[in-house]
């Protein structure tokens, strides 16, 4: 077959009808969400008067609600199909926004927080799951691989509008932004209960927890959702590392929603052209090659921090963040895309949430332990650089892993169809 340089367009227009409701799920779901959780903490400390540590816990609850039950949600998935779970999800995300657009004590605003991450952890691994099921056919529709690209192309979109709409909104009152949200899911929840197949579930009649007890014994699975897990790691540093450097390098943090705006157009005008450049290599190649190019983003960091100086710091920030879309680009389309081989193509639900879980739990003891070395080291050119090298020698150690995985291990398991 040719090698083709797709564009979005192009791509959204070749895929199945359910590979669009699936793709145009992850946007919207994006919107909603981005356009009240970004203002969610000045909504506790400003309207209603709380502490700094009442912020982070409520914060902290909602992404370990989510992050945490990602394999709950996926075992769900499996058990009672997509369409109740996803229809599920929206409605506990509908009283969740609702509940912190219209509870003015901590106690409800923890309980919507809670709500709100627990819908992402039920809707996200059954979209996922009935993305995969729904692409890679041999009939010559959307490859795996190009309808994840597709599916992170889309739902940056969401995530770049999704905020915007908030600010706009929240020159109002934020219960508005809160409500506004909700309505958003009301409408994804009747368009999935409209046109998304009621597919019977897979594994109905099995025991509860069958897909967690499968995976457990995966061992070749776990292995690449742990060395894959430091991606997510390495993205996290946009919210902990990045704005510290720009406090510190430039003055002020005025540089991070330019440099933001960037990294979503990046993926939104490069993704599918990157996943499809990606998808004629190995799968491990394809993997080791993101990890690298995301480990080169945060050295151009390191030598911006460790020179010092608001030119090189914002040269070397900036190189930071559009290599680190870059390296997504070619990783996490490539990655999820392998999940449903590495599972045998059974019980897709538990293992993306899973592979999510994974990954999310990964982030907490790494921020904590990057927030350690930020703390302890001085203010000289290798105390300021030590947090960036030391994403990087994590970056390059599971970059060398994947590489030095066994063929069997992962070729069998395509980045393209």
């Amino acid at each position: 077959m040719a090698f083709r340089r797709p564009h979005l367009i192009q791509g959204f227009s070749d895929a199945t009808p359910v590979v669009r409701l699936l793709v145009l799920t992850q946007l919207a779901f994006n919107v909603g969400f981005f356009m009240v959780l970004p203002y969610l903490s000045v909504h506790l400390s400003s309207d209603l008067g709380q502490a700094t540590a009442v912020v982070g816990a409520v914060l902290g609850l909602r992404t370990v609600s989510q992050q945490g039950l990602f394999f709950v949600g996926g075992t769900i998935a499996d058990r009672i199909g997509t369409r109740p779970t996803v229809l599920a999800g929206c409605a506990v995300r509908i009283v969740g926004l609702l509940m912190l657009g219209l509870t003015q004590s901590v106690a409800g605003v923890a309980v919507g927080a809670a709500l709100t991450g627990f819908a992402g952890a039920l809707f996200s691994p059954a979209v996922e799951a009935a993305l995969a099921r729904n692409t890679g056919s041999p009939d010559g529709s959307t490859s795996r691989l190009d309808g994840f690209a597709l599916f992170t192309a889309f739902g940056q979109i969401g995530a770049f509008t999704g905020p915007l709409i908030g600010a706009v909104l929240l020159q109002t009152d934020f219960t508005i932004v809160a409500v506004t949200g909700a309505v958003v899911f009301v409408f994804i929840g009747l368009a999935h209960l409209r046109w998304l197949p009621a597919e019977p579930p897979a594994h109905a009649g099995g025991p509860l927890v069958a897909g967690l007890s499968e995976i457990l014994h995966n061992r070749i699975f776990l292995g690449f959702a742990l060395v894959m897990s430091v991606q997510l790691v390495a993205y996290n540093q946009l919210y902990l590392l990045l704005p510290l450097e720009l406090e510190r390098g430039w003055g002020s943090q005025a540089p991070l929603g330019v440099l933001m705006a960037a990294s979503s157009l990046a993926v939104v005008v490069g993704q599918l052209r990157v996943a499809s450049w990606a998808g004629r290599l190995r799968l491990r190649v394809a993997l080791a090659t993101g990890l690298v190019v995301s480990a080169v983003g945060l050295s151009a960091a390191a030598i911006g921090a460790a020179v010092g100086g608001a030119v090189p710091v914002i040269i070397g920030t900036a190189s930071f963040v559009l290599l680190m879309a870059l390296g997504q680009m070619i990783a996490s389309p490539t990655a999820r895309a392998a999940v449903p081989v590495l599972a045998g193509e059974r019980f897709l639900g538990s293992y993306y949430g899973v592979y999510a879980s994974i990954a999310g739990m990964m982030v907490l003891p790494a921020s904590s332990l990057l927030g350690i070395i930020v703390d302890a080291a001085g203010d000289t050119a290798l105390g300021r650089a030590a947090p960036w090298l030391a994403m990087v020698a994590v970056m390059l150690c599971a970059a060398t892993l994947m590489l030095a995985a066994k063929p069997r291990r992962t070729a069998a398991a395509p980045a393209r169809e």
